[in-house]
């Protein structure tokens, strides 16, 4: 595969990767909770309890890619979530749906890591930023063109249909990437680490602990308006139609995705990287209770859409903090322990948000619990010292 090809390439392996993985917030509201007879605890777990299979296995999954290649590693993995995403489409019940969806984290393990530790191998850290965006804007572009196709099939099908369909390209491109996705640049551009970390302390050290805590915060405010975003929606605008929704809820994510790229590069000039990290944090985790008081529909969601921006600009920039400072296995092993534990936050926002919501009665509890994770995460993020410094 010619090296200009590579990152459209992961762009579209991570679409497919981030929609396999959300499709299921769409389903809910359209067929899937009524027909299996899901209350929202239920629904939320089975949303979330992706994430625990997935911790179990990120860090062994990105060592051994390491060491076998990413071609052959990568090519694995999207088979095994491909052959489980269009399993989701035979579910009968509540109990099989968490089954497979704590599958589905299993089999997916490692492959975002993986292509994090992939893009070092190609591009130098003053480009990290920049580069991660490109590769990052997969996640706006899969929940807003996503939002958008998975409703057209479930309007033209139902939501098992779209399970099926949007499952098999997995499938389909894990023999594509087994023949011509390289394992390494010839000429190994890879700039070194300012400082390369043993396997250990990359696994174990508090900084990258607490930088686990920053990515958990931004993750938090992601999972839980890609699950809950359309339900929230549907109660916003109750008199519009599936297609129509799905419109809607692309708007906050095509706004994050210019955002995500307009940021990123702003960061890699400017060589700043805290507080690209953190601003846009304050700014999301300001927003999202902000929405909970608008009874304006519109005034709403442009306080989503704010909130939208604020986690999409910071994803793409924090990856630039640990792989300045870890290099080899320690790098493997030490950014899929951050994205796994990070990660935490994929089950624990929507499980928390349908939990609160069950109990109380409405989702402004669960949303005040995400405004208040990112703003905290913010300033943990602020107190790091600077990714090229010596711990």
């Amino acid at each position: 595969m010619p090296r200009k090809l590579i990152l459209p390439y992961l762009c579209l392996l991570y679409f497919i990767n981030y929609l396999d993985r959300v499709n299921i917030g769409f389903a809910g509201p359209n067929g899937m909770s009524e027909e299996l007879q899901l209350s929202a605890t239920v629904f939320g777990f089975a949303s979330g309890v992706f994430f625990i299979g997935y911790l179990l296995l990120e860090v062994p999954s990105n060592l051994a890619l390491h060491r076998f290649g990413a071609r052959r590693w990568i090519a694995r993995i999207m088979v095994s979530w491909g052959i489980v995403a269009t399993a989701m489409a035979f579910v009968p019940n509540g109990t099989v749906l968490v089954v497979l969806r704590f599958l589905l984290g299993v089999a997916e393990a490692g492959f975002f890591p993986g292509i994090i530790l992939y893009l070092t191998y190609f591009y130098p850290q003053k480009d990290r930023a920049r580069i991660v965006a490109l590769f990052m804007v997969a996640v706006p572009i899969s929940t807003a063109l996503g939002s958008t196709f998975s409703a057209l099939l479930i309007q033209w099908t139902d939501w098992r249909t779209m399970f099926l369909i949007e499952g098999l390209p997995a499938i389909a491109l894990a023999f594509v990437t087994w023949f011509w996705l390289p394992d390494k640049p010839e000429d190994a551009p890879e700039e070194p680490a300012e400082e390369h970390w043993p396997l250990k302390k990359a696994l174990t050290h508090p900084r990258i602990l607490a930088l686990s805590f920053v990515y958990f915060g931004i993750v938090y405010g992601l999972y839980t308006l890609g699950f809950f975003l359309p339900t929230i929606i549907k109660g916003l605008a109750p008199g519009a139609g599936i297609v129509e929704r799905g419109l809607i809820n692309a708007i906050p994510y095509v706004l994050g995705a210019v955002a995500m790229i307009l940021w990123a590069r702003h960061g890699d000039r400017t060589g700043e990287r805290k507080w690209h990290v953190a601003a846009p944090m304050l700014l999301g985790g300001a927003a999202i209770p902000v929405a909970l008081y608008l009874d304006n529909p519109v005034a709403a969601m442009v306080a989503v859409s704010v909130c939208a921006i604020g986690v999409c600009a910071a994803l793409p920039t924090f990856w630039a903090l640990p792989t300045s400072f870890l290099g080899g296995a320690a790098a493997a092993g030490g950014i899929a322990m951050i994205n796994s534990l990070g990660n935490v936050s994929g089950f624990a926002a929507p499980y928390v948000t349908g939990w609160l919501r069950d109990i109380t009665g409405t989702q402004k509890t669960g949303l005040w619990v995400v405004g208040i994770t990112m703003i905290t995460a913010a300033v943990v993020a602020l107190v790091q010292r600077a990714g090229t410094e010596k711990v």
